[in-house]
């Protein structure tokens, strides 16, 4: 009996170890953008995993996708917790000064290009202008979240004091009404600093997943319960708890991993990046301030930009505008997981606002105003210099 049993042992573990074999070898942490932050608690990554699922729910007309709509749920834009692509690409329309947008009552800010059955889907009114936004990756978002305002603040150089020809502005607009600001937030003249979107018109992840909910799914809740099809305010169609999961799952996505550190041509590109003054924008190294999510709170990070606007010339100006900000002014893209867009971007790049830019290089070229200098500079390098620095960049 002791042998067949021993027997039947060495059968099972020979078992396991063949199919142990065949599984699929599961990718290294730097080398995927989803994943929480290290050090949450129990009841944090219970919540984590609640938003999770709640990001990745499908939604249907009996769920309260529509009438009008853009996609059908959040990971549709953002695979992977990454980049979109062209085809998930959103319109945002409305005009070229900064008065408020005076189509609101036409669709705006955003185009909801599809419908169910029996609607038509919005078409852009005559007079009015627009923008493509391409989805951005959601991975680190809590440490922007918590960057104060006062860093943010010592940042900007709203008059170019410093003589560089780069003048950040911090973007300051009203809140929404069911926004509240943080405990160390500074206002002025009743408005308070915006850090999210294109634009920087989102104030935090909950502003700005309401309004995800809201114009992308034509899905509404308590904190914005307009329909955008009707105008009208309706029941809520997702819960306050599961807007509130949403927030913490995005708030407590861990920041990209760096990959190649110590790749000789990558050291290289680094320190030519701030040679040629790219970092000026793409501020390397910033640090959150009190958060109520521990892990979260006081911690420094390295997401390559300073959460400003900057005016990037006549070639990226779109003519539209969102909040104060001109039409050439975008706020500077955290550059933190860059080289892993292509695995949420089918296999390319389609970088800026847009998505026009095929490569990182092309990507550089298209930079003008403020950057100007810095694209000549780029320009003016040898061509293993420029490979360089892309590298470097595709290490982020």
């Amino acid at each position: 009996m002791k042998i067949k049993v021993l027997l039947f042992s060495a059968i099972c573990s020979i078992a396991f170890i063949s199919c142990e074999k065949f599984e699929p070898n599961l990718p290294e942490s730097e080398e995927v953008l989803d994943g929480e932050v290290d050090g949450l608690t129990f009841a944090q990554q219970a919540q984590f995993l609640r938003g999770d699922e709640a990001f990745s729910e499908v939604f249907t007309s009996s769920k309260g996708l529509g009438p009008l709509f853009v996609t059908n749920s959040c990971i549709s834009c953002h695979a992977g917790d990454g980049k979109g692509h062209p085809f998930t690409t959103l319109t945002r329309f409305g005009q070229s000064d900064n008065t408020g947008n005076q189509f609101l009552d036409m669709g705006g800010p955003q185009l909801q290009n599809r419908a169910l059955p029996g609607y038509q889907p919005e078409s852009i009114p005559n007079g009015a202008t627009s923008s493509k936004f391409t989805p951005p990756a959601v991975t680190g978002l809590g440490f922007l979240q918590y960057v104060t305002d006062a860093d943010i603040l010592a940042m900007a150089d709203p008059s170019d004091a410093d003589g560089d020809g780069i003048s950040g502005v911090p973007h300051w607009i009203t809140l929404n009404d069911f926004v509240i600001p943080a405990s160390n937030a500074i206002a002025q003249n009743g408005q308070y600093i915006h850090r999210f979107g294109k634009k920087a018109a989102a104030y935090d992840l909950l502003d700005q997943t309401v309004g995800a909910y809201n114009q992308d799914m034509g899905i509404t809740s308590t904190f914005n319960p307009i329909d955008t099809y009707s105008g009208l305010s309706i029941d809520p169609e997702v819960s306050d708890n599961t807007i509130r999961d949403i927030v913490v799952y995005l708030e407590t996505l861990k920041a990209p991993i760096p990959r190649n550190q110590d790749n000789p041509k990558v050291i290289n590109g680094k320190s030519l990046f701030n040679q040629i003054n790219c970092a000026s924008c793409h501020i390397p190294t910033l640090s959150t301030g009190y958060s109520p999510i521990e892990a979260l709170s006081n911690k420094e990070f390295n997401p390559y930009t300073d959460l400003l606007l900057h005016d990037m010339g006549s070639g990226l100006d779109d003519g539209y505008t969102e909040g104060n900000a001109l039409t050439s002014e975008w706020r500077t893209p955290p550059l933190w997981g860059l080289g892993l867009s292509p695995s949420t971007q089918g296999g390319q790049y389609f970088l800026l606002h847009d998505g026009r830019a095929s490569s990182i290089e092309e990507a550089i070229l298209l930079h003008g105003g403020e950057a100007e200098n810095s694209k000549n500079q780029f320009q003016n390098l040898s061509e293993s210099d420029k490979a360089d620095l892309i590298k470097f960049l595709e290490s982020l």
